[in-house]
C-alpha cells in the first residue's frame, strides 16, 4: 500500500497535544517520533519542527524512553547541522535540564518519603516502645544489609540518574566530532563531570573518560569528514585542555588515580600538539595534580621533581607578573607563605627519596629494567624535563636556586641531619622531634614512612663506616622513633635484608649471638660484582654518604688508579726532561689549534650547512614519501571502501531477494494453510496432505470440487423445500375460501367506524381555525393604514438614495472607462516606442556588424599585402645569397684548377732563386696575414745542436737572418725527400720582400684580416684526393699541406689570436710551435733547401 501522506508539523503537535490531553502520553510519543524520524521532515522547515522537538523530548523524558529519543536527535541533528546550530543547541539543553529536574524531584520525593518513614521508625505508631526494631525490618536488613534511606533512594532516584547517564551520554555521541557544535560539547562534558562527583558515580566516571578519549581518538581519525573538529586550531585544542583539566580535578576528588594519571596523559598528548603555551594556572593546577598522584603510587622520586616543577612554576609566575609581562588571571597567586609552602614541600619531598629502592626486582635483571628505564622515560616526559630525576639532581637544583632559605626551620635542621653531619649515635635522636612536628602536620603526615627509610640507611651506612661489628639490641636502640611511629625489630631486620638484596648494605646478621656484622670482604661487594644491580638504589653517587674513612673494598677496586698517580708524580720529579715535552707539546698543540682555529671554524659552518642541506633534503625526501605513503594508502583505502560498499550492496541485494522469497513463500504458505483449514471445516477430507506439497493449482481444484458439491446439495435442499412450501400454501387457500365473507364483513364495519370519527375530528377542527382567523384580520385591519403609510414612506427614502447609488456608480464607471481608454493609449504608445528602439538597436547592429566586417577585409589586405612584401624580401635575399654562392664556387672551382695544375707540372732542375724587382708597398688592408704553410709530417724533431749549426752557416754565407726552426709538427725525414725544381717560390725567398709574409713580429689584427679577405669570407675549402696522408706514390711529400693550402688562398685559420699569446693557429685549430732557440720569428725554408742551409 502507498505511504501514508505527509503531514505538516504543526498538525503532528497539535494531534499530540490533544493525545495528551486525555491521558495518551505513550501513543503522542509515537506519533511524533514518527514523524521526527521519518525521511520526509527533512524538508520541513526548522522553526515548525522545533516545537515538536521540545515536546518530543519532553515525552522522552516523562515516560523514560532513551532510545527514542537517541534516535530523534540523531535525525534532528542531522537535518538542522547545515541551516541552524542554535536550534540544536536549544533542543539538547532543554533535554538536559529536564532530565536534571527529573533527578532533582525525584531527591526531594525521596526526602519526603524518608521524613515520612523516620517518625514511624522512631515509634510513633509502634505498640511497644522497647522494641525498637519490628521482626520485618531486622529480616529485611539481614537480607540486604542496607538501610531504608539506600532502599529509598535505589527505588526512586536511581533510575533517574541512569536517566540521567544516558541523556549525558546520548548528548555526547551526538555532538562528538562537530565544529559547529564544540563548545555545547564540552558544556555538556562539564556537566557530566559535575554529575560524577556530586553523587560519586565512579564507574560512570571511567566510562566518561574512556569515551571523551574514543572520541578525541576518532577525531583525529575522521578528519576528513564534514565539520569535523581541527585539532590544530589553538581554541578548539584549549578547550579540550579546560575539559582535561577538569577530568583530572573530579579523578584526584574521587581519588581515582589509575583515571588520574591516565587524563594526565591526554593532557601531556594535547600540550604536546598545542602552538601556543599554556597559561601558568593551568600548569600549577597540572603540576599539583602530579604530586599527589605520584604520592598515592609511592613514588616519592617523581613526586619529589613535580614539586620542583611546582616551585619553578610559581617562582616564574611571580617575576613574570612582577615585571607585567604577563596577566594576573593568567598566573596563580603567589604569596611569600605559598612560597615557603612550596619550598619545605620540595625539601621534604627530596628528603623523603628511599636512598634504597623498596620495590621487589632485582637489579640485575635486565628485562625490569628495561621496563623501568621506559616507565621513568613515560614520567620524565609528563614532567617536562629532558633527563629523568636523581635524587642528587634534585638536591643540587634545589641549593642552587636557595630553597633552604625559604624552607621552615624544622625542614632545614632535617635536611643539615641527613645530608650534611655525621653522626651515627644520635641521629635517631636529633630527629625525633623533627618527626614529631611533622606527623602534627596533616599535609606532612604522609612523609613521616618513607623518611624513616632513609633515616635507617644514614644510619646502617654511618655505622658500616665506623664498627665492624655491633649488638642487635644495640641498634634496636638507636633506631628509637618517637611514639606514634615506632618502629619494631622485625621492621628493622627486613629492611636490613632488603637492602642487602639490592646491594646497598653489606650487613651479616647473627641471631645466635645477637651481633650486626658490617661485611668487611673486599669480594663480597654485590655492586662490585654487578654494575647493574645498584639501579634498584635512588642514589648512585657515592659523594652524597658522609665517609670517615674507605672501605677495604673500595681500596682493593682503586689500587691499579692510585699506583698509576703515583707513578705519574714519579715521573715527573725523576724525569724533568718530560715536562718540558709534555710543556713544549702543549704550546705546539695550542699554536697548530690558533693557526688551525679559523680554518676548523670555516669547515665547520660549511659542515653545519652540508649538515642542514642533508637535512632539508632528508625532511624533503621524507615528506615526500608520507605524501605518497599517504596519497597510497587513501587510495589503498578507498579502493577497499569501495569494495566494501561494492560487497555490502551485493549482501543487501542478495538479503532482500531472500528476504522477498522466503516472505513470499510465508504468505504461500499462510494462504494454504487458511484454505486448507476452511476446506477441514467445511467437512473437507484431504487425508494426509503436507502443506509444502500443495501449489495454488491444486487448491483451487479443492475449493472449485467443494463449490460444485455445496452448488449441487443447495439446488437439491431447495427443490425439495419448494414443493414443501407450495403444498402447504396451497391448503392454506383452501381453508381461507371459507372465512373470507366474514372477514369482509367486519372490515367494512370497521372502516366506516373510522370514516365518522374522522370526519367529526375535522369539521370541528376547521369551527375553530376559522374563529380565529377571523379575529385575527380584525386586529390587523386596524394596523393597515399605518402600515401602507410606512410602506410608502420607506418606498421613497429608498428610491432618493437608490438614484443616489445609480449616479455615484454611473460616474465611476465612466472613470473606469477613461482610465482604460487612456491605459490603452499610454500602452500603444509605449509599445511605439519600444518597437522604435528595437529597429534602432537592430540597425546599429546591423551596421556594426558591418563595421566590423569591413574592418575584417582591411585587416586581411593589408595583411596579405605585408606577405607580399616579406615574401618578395625573401626572395630577393635567396636570389643575393645565389649569387654569392655561385661566386664561391666559381672561386674554389679556380682554385682546384690551380692545384691541379701544380699538381700536373713537370718538376724542374735546381736552380738559384731568380732575384725578382721589388713589388710595390702594400698596405695592411690588402696584404695577406697569413705566413708561410706548415708542414705537418711524420717523423723526429732536429736536435738544437743542429738548428745551431745551421744558423751559423746561413749567417757566414750571406748575412740573411737565420731561419726558424723546423716546427714541431714537421719531420726530419722530409729533409732526405729530392729536391724540387721550379714551382712555387714562397714569399719569404722572393727578393724585394722587406720582411716574410705572415711572419711579423705582431699578429695582424682581426680588422686587418676581414678587409684583406674582403667583403665576404670564402667558405673552407678542403683538396680532394686521398685522405690517408700519404700522395700517389706513396710519399708524404707529394700531397700538399692544409698550412700549404692555407697559404694559397689566405684561410683565417692561419691567425693568431691575442688570447693565445701571439702564437699562431693552424687551419685545424691547433696551435703551432716555435722554436725556442730564437726570440724573433724566423723565416720560413723550403723542404728541398733545408739540407743546404
Amino acid at each position: 500500500m502507498p505511504p501514508p501522506p505527509h503531514t505538516k508539523p504543526e498538525n503532528v503537535l497539535k494531534r499530540a497535544q490533544e493525545l495528551i490531553a486525555v491521558e495518551q502520553s505513550p501513543a503522542a510519543l509515537t506519533i511524533l517520533h514518527e514523524h521526527v524520524t521519518s525521511k520526509r521532515s527533512r524538508n520541513s522547515p526548522i522553526t515548525s519542527l522545533e516545537p515538536v522537538m521540545i515536546q518530543f523530548v519532553e515525552l522522552c523524558v516523562d515516560l523514560k524512553k532513551g532510545k527514542l529519543a537517541k534516535d530523534g536527535l540523531y535525525q534532528y541533528k542531522n537535518t538542522a547541522q547545515n541551516t541552524n546550530v542554535g536550534t540544536i543547541e536549544l533542543v539538547l539543553k532543554k533535554f538536559i535540564e529536564l532530565a536534571e529536574a527529573k533527578v532533582t524531584e525525584a531527591q526531594t520525593k525521596a526526602d519526603q518519603v524518608q521524613s515520612a518513614l523516620e517518625p514511624t521508625a522512631s515509634g510513633a505508631n509502634v505498640e511497644d516502645l522497647e522494641a525498637i526494631e519490628t521482626p520485618e525490618s531486622i529480616l529485611l536488613s539481614t537480607v540486604s544489609g542496607e538501610q531504608s534511606r539506600d532502599r529509598t533512594d535505589r527505588a526512586i532516584v536511581t533510575p533517574w540518574l541512569k536517566f540521567l547517564w544516558e541523556t549525558y551520554r546520548t548528548v555526547l555521541e551526538i555532538l562528538k566530532n562537530n565544529a559547529r557544535l564544540e563548545v555545547m560539547y564540552q558544556s555538556t562534558a562539564m556537566l557530566a563531570f559535575t554529575f560524577c562527583q556530586n553523587f560519586a558515580r565512579k564507574t560512570e566516571f571511567r566510562r566518561l573518560c574512556e569515551l571523551l578519549r574514543n572520541h578525541v581518538q576518532n577525531a583525529a581519525k575522521y578528519q576528513s569528514q564534514m565539520h569535523a573538529i581541527n585539532l590544530s586550531d589553538p581554541d578548539t585544542l584549549q578547550r579540550h585542555l579546560d575539559t582535561r583539566f577538569q577530568q583530572l580535578n573530579v579523578a584526584v576528588e574521587l581519588e581515582l588515580w589509575q583515571e588520574a594519571f591516565r587524563s594526565v596523559e591526554d593532557i601531556h598528548t594535547l600540550l604536546s600538539l598545542s602552538k601556543r603555551p599554556a597559561k601558568n594556572i593551568m600548569m600549577a593546577n597540572y603540576y599539583e595534580k602530579l604530586t599527589r598522584i605520584f604520592l598515592v603510587s609511592e613514588n616519592y622520586l617523581f613526586h619529589a621533581a613535580s614539586w620542583s616543577r611546582y616551585y619553578n612554576l610559581l617562582r616564574q609566575s611571580a617575576n613574570t607578573v612582577a615585571s607585567g609581562q604577563s596577566l594576573k588571571k593568567d598566573n596563580p597567586v603567589v604569596t611569600e607563605a605559598d612560597m615557603s609552602r612550596a619550598a619545605s614541600f620540595v625539601l621534604l619531598s627530596a628528603l623523603s627519596i628511599p636512598v634504597i629502592s623498596t620495590s621487589r626486582s632485582r637489579g640485575a635483571l635486565i628485562d625490569v629494567d628495561e621496563a623501568r628505564k621506559n616507565k621513568n622515560n613515560r614520567l620524565t616526559n609528563l614532567l617536562g624535563m629532558s633527563h629523568a630525576p636523581t635524587r642528587a639532581v634534585l638536591f643540587k637544583d634545589a641549593m642552587s636556586k636557595g630553597l633552604l632559605k625559604r624552607a621552615k626551620a624544622e625542614i632545614r635542621e632535617l635536611y643539615q641531619i641527613l645530608e650534611v653531619d655525621f653522626h651515627p649515635l644520635s641521629i635517631c635522636k636529633k630527629i625525633s622531634p623533627i618527626l614529631a612536628q611533622i606527623g602534627a602536620d596533616p599535609e606532612m603526615e604522609k612523609y613521616v614512612l618513607p623518611l624513616q627509610q632513609v633515616i635507617l640507611t644514614r644510619l646502617f651506612q654511618q655505622l658500616s663506616q665506623v664498627y665492624e661489628s655491633v649488638e642487635l639490641s644495640y641498634v634496636h636502640q638507636l633506631a628509637q622513633f618517637p611514639e606514634p611511629f615506632q618502629v619494631t625489630a622485625a621492621s628493622i631486620e627486613k629492611f636490613i635484608m632488603n637492602g642487602c638484596k639490592k646491594g646497598d648494605l653489606a650487613i651479616r646478621i647473627d641471631h645466635a649471638t645477637g651481633v650486626l656484622t658490617f661485611d668487611s670482604d673486599v669480594f663480597s661487594s654485590v655492586k662490585a660484582l654487578h654494575l647493574g644491580s645498584g639501579s634498584g638504589s635512588a642514589e648512585s653517587e657515592t659523594s652524597s654518604i658522609q665517609r670517615l674513612q674507605r672501605t677495604p673494598a673500595e681500596i682493593v677496586r682503586s689500587q691499579l688508579t692510585r699506583l698509576a698517580k703515583t707513578l705519574y708524580v714519579t715521573c715527573q720529579y725523576v724525569d724533568p726532561e718530560y715536562n718540558e715535552a709534555r710543556q713544549q707539546a702543549k704550546a705546539a698543540a695550542l699554536l697548530r689549534a690558533q693557526t688551525s682555529a679559523e680554518q676548523e671554524h670555516q669547515d665547520t659552518l660549511a659542515r653545519r650547512a652540508i649538515i642542514e642541506k642533508k637535512k632539508e633534503l632528508a625532511s624533503d625526501a621524507l615528506q615526500k614519501k608520507q605524501k605518497e605513503e599517504e596519497t597510497r594508502k587513501r587510495i589503498v583505502a578507498q579502493q577497499r571502501q569501495e569494495a566494501e560498499a561494492l560487497r555490502l550492496a551485493e549482501e543487501h541485494k542478495e538479503r532482500e531477494r531472500k528476504r522477498m522469497k522466503d516472505e513470499q513463500d510465508r504468505i504461500r504458505r499462510e494462504n494454504n494453510e487458511k484454505e486448507l483449514s476452511d476446506l477441514v471445516k467445511k467437512g473437507i477430507n484431504i487425508g494426509d496432505v503436507d502443506v509444502k506439497d500443495l501449489d495454488s493449482n491444486q487448491l483451487r481444484l479443492l475449493r472449485i470440487s467443494q463449490l460444485e458439491k455445496e452448488k449441487n446439495d443447495l439446488f437439491k435442499n431447495l427443490r425439495v423445500t419448494g414443493k414443501r412450501i407450495d403444498h402447504l400454501e396451497r391448503a392454506f387457500r383452501k381453508e381461507e375460501i371459507k372465512l373470507l365473507p366474514k372477514d369482509y364483513e367486519a372490515q367494512r364495519e370497521r372502516d366506516f367506524a373510522a370514516y365518522e370519527k374522522s370526519k367529526a375530528e375535522t369539521l370541528k377542527e376547521s369551527e375553530r381555525k376559522h374563529r380565529e382567523d377571523v379575529s385575527l384580520k380584525q386586529r390587523l385591519s386596524r394596523l393597515l393604514p399605518i402600515y401602507e403609510q410606512f410602506h410608502q414612506d420607506l418606498k421613497e427614502r429608498r428610491h432618493d438614495e437608490f438614484e443616489k447609488r445609480r449616479k455615484a456608480a454611473d460616474r465611476e464607471f465612466q472613470n473606469a472607462v477613461d482610465k482604460r481608454k487612456r491605459e490603452a493609449r499610454e500602452r500603444k504608445a509605449r509599445e511605439q516606442r519600444e518597437h522604435e528602439e528595437a529597429e534602432r538597436r537592430a540597425q546599429e547592429e546591423e551596421e556594426r556588424i558591418a563595421r566590423e566586417a569591413e574592418e575584417k577585409a582591411a585587416a586581411e589586405e593589408e595583411k596579405k599585402r605585408l606577405l607580399t612584401e616579406t615574401r618578395a624580401k625573401r626572395d630577393a635575399e635567396r636570389r643575393d645569397l645565389d649569387e654569392k654562392a655561385s661566386i664561391q664556387r666559381q672561386k674554389e672551382e679556380a682554385a682546384e684548377a690551380k692545384i691541379k695544375a701544380m699538381r700536373s707540372g713537370a718538376r724542374l732542375p735546381e736552380r738559384p732563386t731568380p732575384i725578382r724587382p721589388a713589388e710595390p708597398a702594400r698596405n695592411e688592408s690588402s696584404e695577406q696575414p697569413s705566413g708561410p704553410p706548415k708542414l705537418a709530417l711524420a717523423g723526429s724533431k732536429p736536435t738544437w745542436r743542429d738548428r745551431e749549426a745551421a744558423r751559423k752557416q746561413a749567417e757566414a754565407a750571406g748575412g740573411v737572418p737565420p731561419p726558424a726552426a723546423p716546427p714541431t709538427d714537421i719531420a726530419t725525414e722530409e729533409a732526405q725527400l729530392p729536391k724540387k725544381t721550379g714551382g712555387y717560390v714562397p714569399p719569404a725567398r722572393r727578393p724585394g720582400d722587406a720582411a716574410p709574409r705572415g711572419r711579423s713580429d705582431a699578429a695582424p689584427s682581426p680588422a686587418s684580416r676581414e678587409e684583406s679577405s674582403g667583403a665576404q669570407a670564402p667558405a673552407k675549402w678542403r683538396p680532394s684526393g686521398p685522405r690517408d696522408g700519404l700522395g700517389r706514390d706513396g710519399s708524404p711529400a707529394d700531397r700538399p699541406t692544409s698550412r700549404f693550402l692555407d697559404g694559397l688562398r689566405g684561410a683565417p685559420g692561419r691567425d693568431s689570436s691575442p688570447a693565445e699569446g701571439g702564437r699562431p693557429v693552424s687551419s685545424s685549430g691547433t696551435t703551432r710551435t716555435e722554436s725556442p732557440a730564437s726570440e724573433k720569428p724566423a723565416k720560413y725554408v723550403p723542404v728541398h733547401l733545408r739540407n743546404k742551409s
